[in-house]
């Protein structure tokens, strides 16, 4: 699914992440319906498993590539210097990164183990393999690594708003949110964070505050169609679904966006919605992950979701 809450992924129900929207998108309006009635449940339960919107750390956005065929063009240059000499720390980053984009973390995960055991004090390139354990489902992993890559004498809001959602995702939204409130104080405004920060309010049942976070983060120049969609969901989960379809219609076609707003109004109203979260739990990404999208621009990182 993807995007901390949510962007939108699979035609199942699945665990709600903060980080990406699907690589087609087609299966992106699908995906979209399925993940808000995930985060639906969660937002009812008050728990749920959360992904995070920001991904590599230290690109700019403009030079983030934006869509399916920009990663695998990603994916295969950086590929061929990595095979050249897996020793090349820059290959291994942004391989990864493609990797990620591409939804191959397994893959991921390994270029990244490998490259912290030989670039052992680099801390862009714990914060990558943080998330790529967060990917893989290994949050305690995760939120070791990501402790190792921040310092006090040198914070960065993109590897705490990581460890907000893996805190999230551990189910301690009180950390997690206390973990946000740091990083907007290094990043004041920063849409990504804001839009994290937002959606583990909704998990701890603050909708009215969630949505006033949400809302000051779809504002921003730099808010993409994943802060869009985690404020549609918190405004359907306060029932004002008219509000949620107009603002889904941005991002979809009129047809998709009454499908994920029926298929939410369902949702909010079933009495299964918690079976419905505990199925999807083992099947979720967790992450912060890039995003790959063909036609709609979402950025990988602040680049969900840290």
């Amino acid at each position: 699914m993807s995007s901390r809450l949510l962007s939108f992924r699979s035609a199942s129900p699945a665990k709600p992440t903060f980080d990406r929207p699907s690589i087609s998108s087609r299966r992106h309006g699908l995906a979209f319906a399925v993940c808000l009635a995930a985060l639906a449940a969660a937002g009812c339960q008050g728990r749920g498993g959360l992904g995070d919107i920001t991904g590599s750390i230290g690109r700019s956005q403009a030079s983030q590539p934006r869509t399916a065929s920009d990663w695998q063009a990603e994916r295969d240059g950086w590929g061929k210097r990595y095979d050249a000499n897996q020793k090349d720390r820059d290959a291994a980053l942004y391989y990864a990164r493609a990797l990620r984009a591409l939804d191959q973390n397994a893959q991921a995960l390994a270029v990244l183990q490998n490259a912290v055991l030989i670039h052992q004090d680099d801390r862009e390139l714990l914060g990558a393999y943080g998330r790529s354990l967060a990917d893989n489902g290994r949050l305690q992993e995760a939120e070791e690594v990501l402790s190792r890559a921040h310092s006090p004498e040198r914070p960065d809001w993109r590897i705490l708003s990581a460890q907000g959602t893996v805190a999230d995702q551990l189910g301690d939204h009180d950390r997690a949110q206390q973990i946000y409130q740091a990083a907007l104080k290094l990043a004041p405004g920063e849409p990504t964070v804001m839009s994290n920060y937002g959606l583990s309010l909704a998990l701890s049942r603050h909708l009215p505050e969630a949505e006033r976070v949400l809302t000051e983060a779809v504002a921003s120049d730099r808010a993409d169609i994943r802060v869009r969609q985690n404020l549609v969901l918190v405004l359907g989960l306060q029932g004002r679904f008219g509000e949620a379809e107009a603002l889904a219609r941005r991002d979809q076609s009129p047809a998709e966006a009454a499908a994920a707003i029926a298929y939410l109004k369902r949702s909010v109203s079933q009495q299964n919605s918690w079976e419905l979260l505990k199925g999807a739990k083992g099947r979720a990404k967790p992450a912060n992950q890039p995003v790959a999208t063909q036609g709609a621009v979402a950025r990988p990182d602040g680049e969900l979701r840290g």
